[in-house]
């Protein structure tokens, strides 16, 4: 099963729907819903858009899953995530605050790599 299919099927039990269900609802037949949730089949865009909707959840999260799962595939640094996820948490004002001086330092960051070159 594809990391799609068990997204798919992962929400559809969830609110407690059977393949039958979701199938009626997406109009389309159950053995395409069998396919998309266990063989790894990609349903085409306009098929993809209406499971989102009767999931009630986004394209997005369908086919790359949840924030933390896409930003863990991305950063390799798990001591930065710990840290971004921690910001998150915080205030507006102190989220800004602390983007601000990342900023700056990247800023100087690449000032110095240019002037090095």
């Amino acid at each position: 099963m594809n990391n799609l299919g068990k997204r798919i099927q992962e929400l559809r039990k969830k609110q407690d729907m059977s393949q039958t269900e979701l199938a009626d609802n997406v109009k389309v037949s159950k053995s395409q819903i069998i396919r998309y949730e266990i063989k790894g089949s990609q349903p085409p865009a306009d098929i993809l858009n209406k499971i989102a909707d009767v999931l009630n959840t986004s394209v997005d999260y369908l086919i790359n899953g949840a924030t933390e799962e896409k930003a863990k595939a991305s950063l390799k640094n798990n001591d930065l995530l710990v840290k971004f996820k921690e910001i998150e948490s915080m205030p507006d004002k102190e989220q800004l605050s602390i983007l601000n001086v990342i900023s700056a330092y990247i800023r100087d960051f690449k000032t110095r790599q240019a002037y090095a070159h």
